[in-house]
């Protein structure tokens, strides 16, 4: 895990910090060549300079998030709104995180990808994979 990552975890408190670690290292060890800093204020780690997966601190919960997970087909990921592609699900303790559903959607983030790198040159997004 990276210093910055590190710190943003910590700044989260006990709780929120036991479920960012969890998922950070889960993340790591399934994308071990991504890109990993703060990105909009909450860790994000990217493939070739494109956003995979994310998670961030909201009220009363840690929403882990993947950018092209609406095309996961996955009944757990919530969808996102508007234009993107994104889907995500809502965390409020590590004992609900399940190890399977997130190794299942990590090498889904690494297949099904489109193109957020791209998007304010082209306008829109395009499929990668």
């Amino acid at each position: 895990m990276s210093a910055e990552i590190r710190a943003y975890n910590q700044a989260l408190g006990a709780e929120r910090e036991e479920i960012a670690n969890h998922l950070a290292r889960l993340i790591d060890s399934r994308l071990p060549d991504a890109e990993r800093k703060i990105w909009h204020a909450h860790p994000v780690w990217f493939l070739d300079g494109n956003p995979i997966v994310g998670y961030s601190k909201l009220k009363d919960c840690i929403r882990l998030m993947f950018w092209s997970g609406a095309s996961f087909e996955e009944e757990h990921l919530r969808l996102g709104t508007g234009k993107f592609k994104d889907a995500s699900i809502r965390y409020t303790s590590a004992e609900q995180i399940d190890e399977r559903d997130v190794r299942r959607w990590l090498k889904k983030a690494r297949s099904t990808q489109w193109d957020y790198k791209g998007l304010r040159k082209r306008g829109r997004l395009v499929r990668l994979a």
